[in-house]
């Protein structure tokens, strides 16, 4: 029988838990205080900051939205965020992506702070993760791992298998996966008939953005399978997973929406918080 694991149900416990520790801050005039810079008008990246400040507000985190047009300049973007670095009142900072074109986006991640990285993209973050510090960690691969954990769905000695390679999902969700004695694949677009690392995975997590690429051809019975993957068509939207026709072959699955979606914004406030807590 599978478990659909309700992302929204855990995001909203750990919220929750959250709450004590910013009332805690807030009697010693500490105002844990989220900056979010959104450049351009991707859909999808107006409805992840939406969302995040929804969530803010729930909380008790202030959020500040630095809004700009496709056409920023990059200077103007460094100077915005050498501002927010140095501001006392801001804890923590995100730098939605993906950026345009014109805009150097790993120039700009390694600008913010590492004291004040929500996402833990910082050069200086992501080697603390590499040699097992996971103290500020990028959210997706967080909230999934929070997910897991929450389940009681064990790691160690397993074969996990990830579709997607990007620095935002797949790279730090190996390593945090690699850190708990998981045995990880790594595939991607290139990767050479899919299937055959599929179809050995104990857990499957993908994050493509190609709406219903994973069939129940491709998934062995009994699979724990993650879905991050989202994607937008005629207002609707979609995992990566063709759920209807794949969930009777997982013992866990993911919805899209209500899964891996909640976990990460949940991940954003709590590494918000953590920051806030270190500069106290």
């Amino acid at each position: 029988m599978v478990v659909i694991i309700d992302g929204k149900k855990i995001a909203d416990e750990i919220m929750e838990g959250l709450k004590p520790r910013i009332q805690k801050l807030k009697k010693k005039n500490i105002n844990p205080t989220l900056a979010i810079v959104l450049v351009g008008d991707n859909p999808s990246s107006k409805i992840y900051v939406t969302n995040k400040q929804k969530a803010c507000e729930k909380t008790g985190i202030s959020s500040n939205l630095y809004e700009f047009p496709e056409n920023m300049k990059e200077e103007k973007l460094i100077s915005l965020i050498q501002q927010l670095n140095n501001d006392k009142k801001i804890h923590g900072i995100i730098v939605q992506i993906p950026l345009p074109d014109h805009i150097n986006e790993n120039k700009i991640l390694s600008l913010v702070s590492p004291e004040k990285d929500v996402d833990g993209l910082n050069p200086v973050n992501v080697g603390n993760l590499l040699i097992g510090d996971e103290h500020i960690v990028p959210c997706t691969p967080k909230g999934i791992i929070r997910m897991l954990e929450k389940m009681k769905i064990p790691v160690e000695k397993k074969n996990v298998v990830i579709i997607n390679r990007s620095n935002i999902v797949g790279k730090p969700l190996a390593m945090m996966l690699t850190n708990r004695s998981a045995t990880v694949t790594i595939c991607h677009s290139k990767t050479k008939f899919l299937s055959q690392h599929t179809k050995k995975a104990e857990i499957l997590i993908t994050a493509t953005g190609i709406p219903n690429m994973i069939k129940k051809d491709i998934v062995k019975e009994g699979t724990v399978i993650i879905d991050a993957g989202i994607s937008y068509k005629d207002g609707k939207v979609y995992g990566d997973v063709d759920f209807e026709n794949v969930k009777d072959m997982a013992s866990y699955i993911t919805p899209v929406p209500g899964g891996v979606g909640p976990m990460t914004v949940a991940m954003v406030l709590e590494n918000t918080l953590i920051l806030a807590e270190n500069k106290k």
